[in-house]
């Protein structure tokens, strides 16, 4: 439920401009106003289940995009019954929508979105009804260009830098053809985020978040509740820090939809269960901003 200092479950990705939305607990769109983002680039909602704690937010966020001049359609993902959802509400509520609304539901693990340079994936999850967590991954990067190396080519500066910047091989005016190998670093990665919740433990999930630089993980109870989290298809902190210890590579871990019986207090307690097992672990709160660098290639100076 939500309380007073904490609100439901919802994560909003920022990238290059564009707003991706993970969830839409009660009162979303208060914390979009708050941090003043511009809700009309939200391109896409991703909805992990239809339990109401993650979706009485989503009417708010369709009639709030309706105050804007959004041309672009808005796509929502989701489990079966996220279409019924949204219809059903735009009927009942006699919604004004000025922009197009695409519903995709999913059934199985699939990529449910992709652009030129990222893709984004859903993997199932064991809750209580159909769930899935979301995976952003980025293409592989063009490693590191080398100036010193193109002018020991012959490369000259200009239009030819930018080919092999490109990842275009270049012919140079002797013939000499240059790679763009031969002046580049090795490929940098791109980097993924990875959001799940609601779900029991299983060893499953850790391939599907590997090597991610933010895993967004739902760490409902404390371990001495372990017996209860299981029932109710919830982790422990202790089991969401297990998941990115064991998937490998991941570089940081934001916790995330606590129990309501927990206070501030009591959080304490979350965040020191996981870092037992996984140390770079920590809380997340509403509102809070988590940059997300690129990992960028160590240069040696001889």
């Amino acid at each position: 439920m939500p309380l007073p200092n904490r609100h439901l479950t919802s994560a909003l990705l920022r990238r290059e401009g564009s707003l991706f939305l993970f969830d839409a607990g009660e009162g979303t769109q208060v914390s979009l106003r708050k941090l003043n983002l511009r809700w009309k680039k939200i391109s896409v909602v991703f909805i992990s289940h239809t339990h109401a704690d993650h979706v009485t937010g989503l009417p708010g966020i369709l009639m709030l995009s309706s105050q804007v001049d959004r041309e672009e359609p808005l796509l929502i993902v989701g489990p079966p019954k996220i279409r019924q959802y949204v219809e059903l509400n735009r009927r009942v509520l006699d919604m004004y929508i000025n922009y197009e609304i695409v519903v995709k539901e999913i059934s199985e693990p699939q990529v449910v979105y992709e652009a030129d340079d990222f893709r984004v994936r859903a993997f199932a999850l064991r809750h209580s009804k159909p769930c899935f967590g979301y995976a952003l991954e980025e293409n592989p990067r063009p490693g590191v260009f080398h100036p010193e190396k193109a002018s020991l080519a012959g490369v000259p500066r200009g239009p030819l830098w930018s080919r092999l910047q490109a990842g275009q091989a270049v012919r140079l005016e002797d013939g000499t053809e240059v790679q763009p190998e031969e002046v580049m670093g090795k490929p940098r990665p791109g980097r993924k985020f990875t959001y799940v919740t609601d779900t029991g433990y299983f060893p499953e999930i850790a391939p599907e978040v590997r090597d991610s630089d933010l895993l967004v993980c739902e760490g409902m109870f404390l371990d001495d509740l372990a017996v209860s989290a299981r029932e109710k298809r919830h982790l422990t902190a202790r089991q969401a820090a297990l998941i990115a210890r064991e998937a490998g590579g991941v570089k940081k871990m934001g916790l995330i939809h606590y129990s309501p019986r927990y206070t501030e207090h009591d959080l304490r307690g979350l965040s020191k269960e996981a870092r037992e097992i996984f140390e770079p672990s920590f809380l997340t709160r509403d509102r809070q901003v988590i940059p997300i660098p690129f990992v960028e290639e160590k240069v040696v100076v001889v």
